[in-house]
């Protein structure tokens, strides 16, 4: 007798395991709908990582289906599953480094071999779906084995259908079929450059159908589980404004108002570091100079200062993009943003940012709406967008055009857990970073030059008048903001530097020095930013306009070096 839906429904769990274990697959359905979010919770709790979870689940689920014919007692269907989740989780968790391990969510359900290739890596599934084939027959009493080659055909087989006939024949030649494209070439009446074009056009199109899927699936799994949501954090008055031109201080600033570390904007850019970096990109002096540290060293250091650790999804270009501002409007609108790739790390960044706004913490993000930092502070999945704010500008963006900004990258990072640290213990931790960034030992794009050495590039480019006048005079807008903010860090430490501390007299008369240096070079500061307002940016490749600069920032190198000594007299007397 064949059943439908509602029958299936009225069914206790005992019957529906009968049922299925006489081969009605829809009574095995009807139990993976109704427990299937209990199970992944108790995965979830074992395991604390979301996609760890869901793979373990996937994978219990299917050893469930093909050994359930050995349960005896149908009414013990739950434990049973959890026993084989549980025993599935310890196994993972046991395997090093299982953090790395790529998902069965990651990738839209393809799995091969226990480790899964990168979603992008579409040369790596194929050849791993090739390998199967040919060892099927080893594993042809392995019903495991071939249901999950007979799920990665399947959904490989969907993902394919993007490909227009004439490329799918090609595609599937060359990856099913393994014929060489000069084969190919005389198979089709083509020439060997037109076959190595289609493949590539189509490995590219395939790459980006396999994504998509890959965030319906994200979604999809998501309201299976009943965890389909909406969360927005209350985002309002001062934290929808801008109070500095470091974009990444501004959205670490904000990221702490909903932690017990609520600093002032002095302290925040101080002791993680912004208020003493320069970097320059010589020649044009690229507005891209004041963010061309590798972020996942620079903004997990800083954090780490204040004791917070952090956890990040990266997917960043080494190359510069362009300066934004000079580019045409419809180049960086929405429409411009649906037509360019979808990022391979959109799966792992949504899932950081539902994670960290379930446990209320807003995450700092990249070039969300030009490449800058700002803040995500909410999602509502039905929707699929999240609410942001960037350098002041609050709007929506759809879940698959994040990353898919003018640069076409993915930096998202949240908090993940904090430790208690002495004001000293911060302090020592900034002035090494502090003293790092002026020995230009940060990490970099290489086509950037970092620390005092900047300065030299600097005054070089100026003579070589070739400067760019937008983006040369956002970096002067850049620095000068944070020297002005080293000057109120250091004042801030005079204040709060507690009085019985032995060193108390010492250390705060090396602040006043510190503070007097840096509101020194805001005199040349502010004379630069007059001369090279931004956005026009002023004259900066005139002869006499130039030479003024370049004595202006010579004096301003001096007086760094000055502050490098300070930082590091200050440092002797903390240890």
């Amino acid at each position: 007798m064949v059943y439908g839906p509602e029958r299936w429904e009225e069914m206790e769990d005992d019957e529906l395991v009968q049922h299925a274990q006489r081969g009605e697959r829809a009574a095995f359905g009807e139990l993976v709908r109704r427990h299937r979010a209990e199970v992944y919770g108790y995965a979830r709790s074992i395991t604390r990582e979301a996609y760890l979870a869901e793979d373990i689940v996937q994978d219990a689920l299917i050893r469930a289906f093909m050994h359930l014919g050995k349960l005896v007692d149908p009414a013990r269907f739950l434990p049973w599953v959890h026993r084989i989740v549980r025993n599935q989780a310890y196994t993972r968790l046991k395997a090093k480094p299982f953090q790395q391990e790529k998902t069965f969510t990651e990738v839209g359900a393809l799995h091969a071999e226990g480790t899964l290739p990168d979603p992008g890596d579409i040369d790596g599934i194929l050849r791993r779906l090739n390998r199967s084939a040919h060892e099927a027959v080893q594993h042809e009493n392995v019903p495991e084995e071939r249901l999950i080659k007979h799920e990665t055909l399947r959904v490989l087989t969907d993902i394919i259908q993007c490909l227009k006939p004439r490329e799918r024949a090609i595609f599937e030649s060359h990856f099913f079929d393994q014929l060489s494209p000069a084969e190919i070439a005389r198979l089709f009446n083509l020439s060997s450059s037109n076959v190595y074009q289609i493949l590539s056009r189509s490995r590219k199109k395939v790459v980006q159908e396999n994504l998509r899927v890959t965030v319906d699936t994200y979604i999809k799994t998501r309201r299976d589980l009943g965890m389909m949501a909406k969360k927005i954090l209350p985002y309002e008055g001062a934290l929808r404004e801008t109070r500095t031109w470091t974009s990444a201080a501004d959205a670490t600033y904000k990221l702490l108002q909903f932690t017990d570390r609520k600093l002032s904007l002095p302290m925040v850019m101080g002791l993680t570091g912004h208020a003493f970096r320069i970097n320059i990109i010589p020649g044009e002096v690229h507005i891209a100079g004041p963010t061309a540290y590798k972020f996942t060293d620079g903004l997990p250091r800083g954090l780490h200062n204040l004791g917070i650790q952090a956890r990040y999804v990266e997917g960043m270009s080494e190359q510069i993009g362009p300066n934004t501002n000079l580019m045409p409007a419809d180049l960086k609108d929405q429409s411009a943003m649906s037509k360019r790739s979808i990022h391979q790390t959109l799966p792992q960044a949504l899932d950081l940012i539902h994670s960290s706004l379930n446990r209320g913490y807003p995450v700092l993000a990249w070039d969300l709406f030009f490449p800058e930092f700002g803040v995500i502070f909410g999602y509502d999945d039905e929707d699929r967008v999240l609410y942001a704010e960037a350098c002041g500008r609050v709007d929506t963006l759809p879940y698959d055009h994040l990353g898919r900004s003018v640069l076409e990258e993915i930096f998202v990072l949240a908090i993940e857990g904090s430790a208690d640290l002495t004001l000293r213990q911060q302090l020592q931790r900034a002035l090494e970073t502090a003293i790092e960034l002026y020995e230009g030992r940060e990490s970099v794009i290489s086509t950037a030059v970092r620390g005092l050495d900047a300065y030299q590039a600097w005054a070089e480019s100026l003579m070589a008048r070739k400067v760019e006048p937008n983006g040369h005079a956002f970096n002067i807008a850049v620095i000068r903001d944070a020297r002005y903010y080293a000057a109120e860090f250091f004042a801030e430490l005079m204040a709060a530097w507690p009085e019985e501390d032995v060193q108390h007299q010492e250390l705060t008369t090396r602040f006043g020095n510190a503070r007097m240096l840096y509101s020194d070079m805001l005199v040349e500061w502010n004379a630069l930013h007059a001369m090279f307002p931004f956005p026009d940016g002023g004259q900066p490749n005139g002869e006499e306009v130039s030479l003024e600069a370049m004595q202006r920032i010579n004096r301003v190198l001096e007086m760094e070096r000055q502050a490098l000594g300070e930082l590091k007299a200050i440092a002797a007397l903390l240890e």
